[in-house]
């Protein structure tokens, strides 16, 4: 009827009132995005690295709030997640990649406030997970607007804190290098770990049968309850002499790996024919007397990778890829970052100290506003 109305009107009149409907949804768009918009301080509280060293290197120290490049966005942190990279960077075993901050942190959860010419999505005001080069320790960081995801609908934003990097290195490494498949065999070693918690659930969710390996008993159980078909406390029993009895001597598809050193010749000897050997990690050491036999026999595959140093390009389609394909899995609760204990960001040599001393199970974080 009002259109039928409007045909009859002058031509004068009826673009009178098409050039102030547009003027009003320019207003109220501009509007929309001032109240987004927040108060962004000069200066922000982060945690430098004072020399490499122990935890207590870690201090509470304040700088200028990062300005946003054209393709990224500014977020406020609601929280951070600690990692074992981040105990290696302080130690001055890891350098964050040339022209980067020095400042620890690959992934944070919070609110994006800024935001570079450039970027069209995450919105200003959006509530996000991102993967960081660097920078997370902080009240403000800068993040990649293709490294950001949406908070799954069943996780809380400060729990989404503890996703990008363990599920970013799994899906890389499980699933996009490792290729694993419904129906195969995973060993998942250092199953209470946050790589490992994601393992078990990522691997359950796609149909493998997964074993693990963990530190004491209930660590142990914790692992069961979470999806993992067995798992085996390595401090009490040989992790492969178990692995023969529970596969009946066939091995396992994949083994994703972060120990290295005396694991890795085990390690071959329990794959199975056309198995594959995950290396992400070195922790037990960077050397290891092999016999490569059994690679040659059985063809097996063995890949290493890092997630920091990729460019952003594959960690853009990485993010791509999770989004399609994890992103329903969490927005319907099917999986999610175990989360152990949040630390205030000023005690962050204290969340640094219950990481190296192995402690916990899943993730540990850390919260600028927590006290």
């Amino acid at each position: 009827m009002l259109l039928m109305q409007c045909s009859y009107l002058p031509l004068n009149i009826l673009r009178e009132l098409i050039f102030r409907a547009l003027a009003l949804f320019i207003l109220l768009r501009t509007f929309s995005l001032i109240f987004k918009m927040e108060h962004i301080p000069e200066s922000m509280n982060y945690i430098q690295i004072e020399k490499h060293g122990d935890p207590d290197v870690l201090k509470l120290r304040s700088q200028s709030v990062p300005e946003p490049d054209l393709n990224e966005v500014l977020m406020r942190v609601e929280a951070a997640g600690v990692n074992r990279p981040d105990i290696m960077q302080r130690k001055g075993l890891y350098p964050p990649p040339p022209g980067a901050t020095n400042v620890l942190g690959l992934e944070v959860s919070g609110t994006v406030v800024k935001k570079g010419k450039n970027v069209t999505e995450p919105e200003l005001g959006s509530q996000v997970c991102a993967l960081l080069s660097c920078g997370g320790y902080a009240e403000y960081c800068l993040a990649s607007a293709s490294n950001c995801l949406p908070v799954p609908k069943k996780i809380s934003l400060r729990h989404a804190a503890g996703i990008p990097e363990t599920f970013f290195t799994v899906w890389a490494n499980v699933f996009a290098r490792g290729q694993l498949k419904s129906g195969e065999t995973m060993l998942v070693h250092g199953g209470s770990s946050g790589i490992g918690t994601t393992s078990i659930q990522l691997g359950k969710a796609f149909g493998a049968t997964v074993y693990t390996t963990a530190g004491n008993q209930e660590k142990c159980e914790f692992c069961k309850k979470l999806g993992a078909d067995a798992a085996i406390n390595y401090n009490e029993n040989d992790f492969e002499s178990e692995i023969k009895i529970l596969t009946e001597n066939k091995g396992v598809d994949i083994i994703l790996d972060m120990v290295g050193g005396s694991y890795f010749p085990k390690n071959i000897n329990i794959l199975a024919y056309q198995g594959r050997l995950l290396q992400i990690a070195l922790m037990q050491g960077y050397k290891a007397e092999v016999d490569f036999r059994p690679l040659l026999m059985k063809r097996v595959t063995l890949t290493g990778s890092t997630l920091r140093h990729r460019s952003k390009k594959e960690k853009a389609e990485l993010a791509q890829s999770l989004r399609k394909e994890v992103w329903p899995l969490m927005d319907s609760g099917t999986i999610r970052p175990i989360i152990h204990q949040t630390f205030p960001l000023e005690k962050a040599a204290d969340a640094h100290r219950l990481m190296e001393n192995s402690n916990h199970i899943g993730k540990i974080l850390l919260k600028p506003d927590e006290k």
